[in-house]
């Protein structure tokens, strides 16, 4: 009886159509037939009772994303990005784990990407038990305020920024047909097997573009390095492709984005969190587990290696640390 009469269902049932875009006012059109006698009596498909179901379904989900319990989770690589919801800014981390399942993590709203909005974010992943202390690989689009939380956060991070956000900042300081050449070029770099080979192409094309285009030029330069860690990390080709750019967070907030192409009028930011962490619900149903994730172990003793090796200097023998 308890299930029978609770509204729990009809809350889902009422958010899962609305993400299917069916309006408020045209959800009565996507319910199975029941007969004119039932529909004629029937209060709860009005607009007003399946907005008041959407909301709370929604609220429970943000409620159920924020709360979720991540001291199980062995997470290798963190992604980090924002989506704007008519001037509201809901920035979303999404990780993935040993066995390659990704896993939504968490939203929080402002107005921009800045870096305390992003340090309360990863602070609230560490504060409901994600492991901040073993190295993991961090994806991020170069956005200064991103690397600044993340290294705030974690004891140690090894930041890998987009290659195709790289390219594509670089091709915004240069006219359309010189800008097809340096693509081509930069993407032929990143696909150098060698990664400081592949560098020293970059910086080698860095210093012609100098003289002609020097706004080019600096935005190569800058991180360029961080672009080329994956290569450095030496990731097989099949997982490689998944970790050297930031897609897999943007299509999850691509998913976002259109469940939410109907709502005309965004009241506020809270209206923002509840739809973002629906969306966010609705693409976990949708991941796959990322291709090549047989190698995240691996990658995982990479990891450790790649940071005892920063920690360690290369000199240290055990004979020194029993002679300290």
């Amino acid at each position: 009886y308890d299930w029978a009469s609770s509204t729990e269902l009809l809350g889902r049932m009422a958010m899962d159509k609305m993400l299917a875009k069916i309006s408020t006012r045209r959800y009565g059109a996507g319910l199975e037939p029941v007969g004119t006698a039932v529909e004629a009596r029937s209060k709860g498909t009005s607009r007003s009772a399946i907005s008041r179901r959407f909301v709370a379904a929604t609220e429970t989900a943000l409620a159920e994303l924020m709360a979720q319990d991540l001291s199980a989770l062995d997470l290798v690589a963190l992604m980090v990005d924002g989506v704007n919801f008519a001037g509201h800014c809901c920035v979303v981390a999404v990780g993935i784990d040993i066995d390659g399942v990704k896993h939504p993590l968490g939203v929080v709203e402002g107005d921009t990407e800045n870096s305390t909005l992003v340090t309360g974010l990863l602070v609230g992943l560490r504060d409901r038990g994600l492991c901040v202390t073993r190295p993991v690989l961090c994806v991020l689009d170069g956005a200064k305020a991103l690397a600044t939380a993340v290294n705030a956060v974690f004891d140690h991070p090894v930041i890998a920024r987009c290659q195709l956000h790289k390219i594509r900042n670089v091709k915004r300081h240069l006219p359309d047909k010189v800008a097809r050449l340096v693509e081509k070029r930069m993407r032929a770099a990143y696909r150098n097997p060698d990664p400081l080979a592949g560098q020293g192409d970059l910086e080698a094309l860095a210093r012609e573009l100098d003289h002609a285009h020097p706004g080019a030029a600096a935005s190569l330069r800058e991180g360029l390095a961080e672009t080329f860690t994956v290569a450095r990390l030496r990731v097989p080709p099949t997982l490689a492709r998944t970790l050297r750019s930031t897609n897999a967070v943007e299509s999850m907030i691509e998913i976002c984005r259109d469940h939410s192409a109907n709502v005309k009028r965004w009241e506020s930011g809270t209206m923002a969190l509840r739809w973002c962490a629906a969306g966010l619900a609705e693409a976990k149903k949708q991941f796959r587990r990322v291709n090549g994730h047989l190698h995240l172990r691996a990658l995982r003793t990479a990891l450790d290696d790649h940071v005892a090796a920063a920690v360690t200097p290369p000199a240290y023998t055990a004979e020194q640390e029993v002679a300290a």
